[in-house]
């Protein structure tokens, strides 16, 4: 069965750091791009940062000024999102997506998506 599993979210504090984990099972994770995607509530899921199959190229989108890292260990078939200095726009759940190319992922066009993880910045 393919699938991810995302884990790392919860309640921080306006100002905080929450680290993101996307761990996949079923399938290897360096043959995709991975993405990490979110959709706050009564709002349109859309991108936030994407990570190429080979960890080298890494696409942000403007919102995340320099405050979120995308990372990769195809070891350990994980996909990492850490988040600093989380704002209350933030609070969203949180998405990862496998996407056949770095461009693709971009788009938002991933052919397996995990179930979500709920992150809330709130003082």
């Amino acid at each position: 069965q393919l699938q991810f599993v995302e884990s790392g979210g919860g309640l921080v504090q306006p100002g905080g750091s929450l680290r993101l984990s996307c761990q996949a099972s079923g399938f290897t994770l360096d043959t995709y791009a991975i993405g990490w995607f979110r959709q706050a509530p009564g709002k349109e899921r859309k991108g936030v940062s994407c990570i190429s199959k080979d960890r080298y190229s890494t696409n942000y989108q403007d919102f995340t000024k320099g405050r979120f890292t995308i990372s990769r260990d195809n070891a350990k078939n994980t996909v990492y999102l850490q988040m600093n200095s989380l704002e209350p726009e933030d609070t969203a759940v949180y998405y990862c997506a496998a996407a056949t190319s770095l461009s693709a992922c971009v788009l938002g066009d991933g052919n397996f998506w995990g179930q979500g993880t709920q992150v809330t910045v709130a003082s």
